[in-house]
C-alpha cells in the first residue's frame, strides 16, 4: 500500500505540480508587491489616493461600496498588465529569438484542390469529395 503511494508521489507530474504551486505562490507575492507598492502608488500620484474603498452611495437604505469594486478592478488590471509585460511578452520574445534559425517543420497535410479539405500528404484520393489528388 505504501509502495503504491510512494510511486504516486514520485511520478514526474506530481512533483512538477508541487513545484509549480510553490513557484506560483512565490511569484504571486512578487506581483502583489509590485502592484500595490509601485503601480498603485502611480495611480495615487495621478488620482490622489491609492485606495477607493471610501467611495460608496446609499440607495433605499442599501449601501453600494463602489470603491471596493474600483479597487478590485484596478488591482486586477494592474496584475494582468504586470504579468503580461514582465513575464509573457519577454518569454514570447525569448522563444521567438530562440526559434529564429530553425526551419519550419515539414507539412503533414495538403489541401484538396476540389473541396479545399485538409488531407494527409500521402493521400491519393480525397476522403471528403473522392477526387483524385495529384
Amino acid at each position: 500500500m505504501f509502495k503504491g503511494f510512494k510511486q504516486f508521489l514520485m511520478r514526474g507530474n506530481v512533483v512538477d505540480l508541487a513545484v509549480a504551486v510553490i513557484m506560483g505562490a512565490a511569484f504571486g507575492k512578487v506581483v502583489d508587491v509590485m502592484t500595490k507598492g509601485l503601480l498603485m502608488q502611480l495611480v495615487a500620484a495621478v488620482v490622489g489616493t491609492p485606495d477607493f474603498s471610501g467611495l460608496s452611495f446609499t440607495l433605499n437604505g442599501a449601501k453600494f461600496a463602489i470603491g471596493d469594486f474600483l479597487n478590485a478592478l484596478i488591482s486586477f488590471l494592474l496584475v494582468g498588465a504586470t504579468v503580461y509585460f514582465f513575464v509573457v511578452a519577454p518569454m514570447n520574445a525569448l522563444n521567438a529569438r530562440r526559434r529564429r534559425g530553425e526551419a519550419p517543420p515539414d507539412p503533414t497535410t495538403k489541401k484538396c484542390p476540389e473541396c479545399l479539405s485538409e488531407v494527409p500528404i500521402a493521400a491519393k484520393r480525397c476522403a471528403f469529395c473522392t477526387s483524385t489528388l495529384g
